[in-house]
């Protein structure tokens, strides 16, 4: 039986930032993701919601190519970023995650001051001409990741050294400083507190109006409070994506009906 997957068909295709089309995922001999298609759009949050295991992470993983890092990791089908085709063998992995942006479940600055975790992306690319420009763009980084304030007189002290929500703030900054147009966040707030995680889902709708903003999280709550369309995966396939009003109060498969109410999952 052919598995029934429900993709919004009214998405103005001037607003779609990444185009997937027949993704399909292997680790070795299992079959992690199915025959994905989906259209993400521009200055949107989109979230991935499912169950563990049911290929979310995996799939946000393909469109930086991050799964290029693991050996036994085989990854088919299209994926275009403003008609880009990434997976084209003259694209440079480097260069595309310049431009998409990811932020890890687990808070991971590195072992650096604050300023260098942000400048490190920036003098990597060569976004800046000298000192007075990455100045400039480390302050508008840490602005932006809404932690300038708290760090703006300890920009010489180790990124470690902040507390847990003030450490994925960084982060963010980090990520937004080679200035991506795609923002991919694993699951951003799984570790921090409930006061970090208001502080980083502010900034995340904030986020929003410059980044295509996609966001995998294990939190329904979350989902219905940051999103504007919802994506439902479940083994490994894509079962329903809209808007996230809809998906959480009008699903259109029993199997969204199901995880949403408590169910499965």
């Amino acid at each position: 039986m052919n598995d029934m997957r429900i993709v919004e068909r009214d998405v103005d295709q001037n607003d779609v930032k990444i185009a997937a089309k027949g993704v399909q995922v292997y680790y070795g001999d299992t079959h992690a993701i199915k025959d994905v298609d989906v259209d993400i759009e521009d200055k949107t949050v989109t979230a991935f919601i499912g169950p563990s295991g049911c290929g979310k992470s995996t799939f946000l993983r393909c469109i930086n190519r991050m799964n290029d890092t693991i050996d036994v990791c085989r990854v088919t089908g299209d994926i275009h970023i403003d008609g880009e085709d990434i997976y084209d063998t003259k694209v440079d992995p480097v260069q595309l995650r310049a431009k998409v942006g990811m932020v890890f479940q687990k808070p991971n600055p590195f072992p650096k001051s604050i300023y260098d975790n942000v400048a490190y992306g920036p003098r990597i690319h060569g976004l800046a001409k000298n000192k007075a420009e990455l100045d400039d763009l480390v302050e508008k980084s840490l602005r932006r990741g809404a932690i300038w304030d708290e760090v703006k007189d300890r920009l010489d002290a180790p990124g470690t050294g902040l507390s847990g929500g003030q450490q994925q703030r960084l982060c963010i900054a980090r990520a937004v400083a080679t200035e991506p147009e795609v923002l991919l966040m694993d699951e951003p707030c799984s570790a921090l507190d409930p006061i970090a995680t208001a502080q980083v889902e502010e900034l995340i709708d904030e986020l929003r109006q410059s980044y295509s903003v996609v966001i995998v999280t294990h939190s329904m709550q979350q989902a219905a409070r940051v999103s504007q369309k919802t994506a439902f995966f479940h083994l490994g396939n894509l079962v329903e994506y809209g808007e996230t009003g809809q998906i959480f109060t009008n699903p259109v498969d029993p199997r969204t009906e199901s995880y949403i109410t408590g169910r499965i999952g």
